[in-house]
């Protein structure tokens, strides 16, 4: 018995169509990961660095995302934001977000305190939590943002001691009349009331790119695999 092949014209078009298109894809999640380990890299080379103190920058100048670092003022108090949806092992909670004013400055930060439960009894309540008074110096680190959950229904109107699931330091900064700067404060210093500060690290999703990437790459052999099997005859 020997093998003979029928070149198929349809069959070899649509494998072609199918493989180069898979390729392409394959080629952009792959570029994806790439960039995303850079960021990666850069991210971990600014925590690694010494704690910048803020009040050394010029005006307009933001610091690099995840840099470390310090500042020196005081928390406003009367514009806590608690925000929702923020489970800590397995447990419901809220980020405390309060703006930081710095000393001998018009600048104000927003300051993401910490982490604190939910009441199980009574989800509206929100526990009592000391803010820390006068005059104290905190480190953390600069992120671009809170990060964003799925929204179940509208958004109260953002008020003092909210509860939100997402908003923006821009919106803030309008209701509240303050001149926020458009990064947040990852704090990190113990200033003991009680919050928890194990902040989660950030998922820049690289391993998703790569696992995309061979899917693809997969499907263009399989197309060509695909055109070269259904050519194949048996004969006597």
């Amino acid at each position: 018995m020997r093998m003979s092949f029928t070149f198929r014209f349809i069959s070899f078009l649509a494998a072609i169509i199918v493989a180069l298109v898979a390729l392409s894809l394959g080629n952009w999640q792959s570029h994806r990961a790439e960039e995303k380990q850079r960021l990666a890299s850069e991210q971990a080379l600014q925590a690694s660095l010494p704690p910048l103190d803020i009040q050394s920058l010029s005006e307009g100048i933001a610091p690099a995302h995840f840099r470390s670092v310090r500042v020196t003022g005081s928390f406003i108090a009367q514009w806590p934001i608690y925000l929702d949806n923020r489970p800590y092992q397995g447990k419901a909670g809220f980020y405390l977000l309060m703006p930081f004013k710095l000393k001998d400055s018009e600048k104000t930060l927003l300051v993401m305190r910490g982490w604190l439960p939910r009441d199980t009894q009574n989800r509206i309540q929100l526990p009592i939590t000391p803010t820390p008074e006068g005059v104290l110096q905190l480190e953390g680190k600069v992120r671009e943002s809170v990060g964003r959950v799925m929204q179940l229904g509208s958004e109260p109107a953002l008020q003092s001691g909210v509860i939100r699931q997402n908003f923006e330091v821009a919106e803030l900064s309008k209701v509240s009349g303050l001149k926020l700067e458009n990064f947040i404060i990852e704090q990190i210093s113990d200033t003991e009331d009680g919050l928890i500060r194990d902040w989660p690290q950030p998922s820049l999703g690289m391993e998703k790119h790569r696992g995309y990437a061979f899917q693809w790459y997969g499907l263009a052999v399989t197309a060509l695999l695909f055109f070269i099997a259904t050519g194949i005859k048996r004969a006597s």
